[in-house]
Formats: structure tokens, C-alpha cells, sequence
């Protein structure tokens, strides 16, 4: 969807959008997964652990930071990854207020 049309929808909607495009990608899953099991890790952790070359891994790291996702620290001139677990809540109460107001009246 173009930036232009984003207006139409509320940024409630529009958050909700933008955080699902970090899970819709296997790979970003994969990587937020194995950086939700440590304490931190750098991006040749990640090559080495999810099999990607390093700039695929780069991007998606980029894709998940976009969102607040991500913290990182350098470590000389290496950056450490660790999850931003503030915004994950944030997002979790997102969703949650958008799946809670979900009528169960389906079929």
C-alpha cells in the first residue's frame, strides 16, 4: 500500500499494521526469536544461527528496529541487539484492545 493512503486509517490500524510486517517474513521471526533467547548478539550471531548472509540479516534487522523493537549497544565496532520488551508491551496491549472489541457472535 503506498504512504499516501495511510491516511484513511486511524494509527491505531495503521500501528497494528506496521508491527505485523516484522512477523510477516519467516526470517524476522526466526531472528526475533534467537534474540528473545539471549542476552544480547551481534549480527554474525545471527548469520551464523539462521543461515542468511549478512546483509539479508541487516535488512531485517532494519525491517524490526523500524518498529522500536530492537535495542542496541556498540561493542567496539559491533552492535549488540537485545529485544526493546517496553515496546513489545506496548504492542501486546495494542493488539489486545483491538482483538478484545472482536464481536464472538461469528458462525
Amino acid at each position: 500500500m503506498g504512504v499516501t493512503k495511510r491516511f484513511i486509517y486511524t494509527n491505531h490500524i495503521n500501528d497494528i499494521a506496521s508491527f505485523s510486517k516484522v512477523f510477516a517474513h519467516p526470517a524476522r521471526v526466526a531472528i526475533v526469536k534467537y534474540i528473545s533467547e539471549q542476552d544480547g548478539c551481534i549480527c554474525n550471531d545471527l548469520v551464523d544461527e539462521i543461515g542468511l548472509s549478512q546483509a539479508t540479516i541487516s535488512q531485517h534487522l532494519k525491517v524490526i528496529a523500524s518498529e522500536g523493537l530492537l535495542k542496541g549497544t556498540f561493542e567496539g565496532k559491533k552492535k549488540s541487539y537485545c529485544l526493546n520488551k517496553e515496546r513489545f508491551e506496548e504492542l501486546q496491549t495494542l493488539l489486545s484492545a483491538f482483538f478484545n472489541k472482536t464481536k464472538s457472535n461469528c458462525c
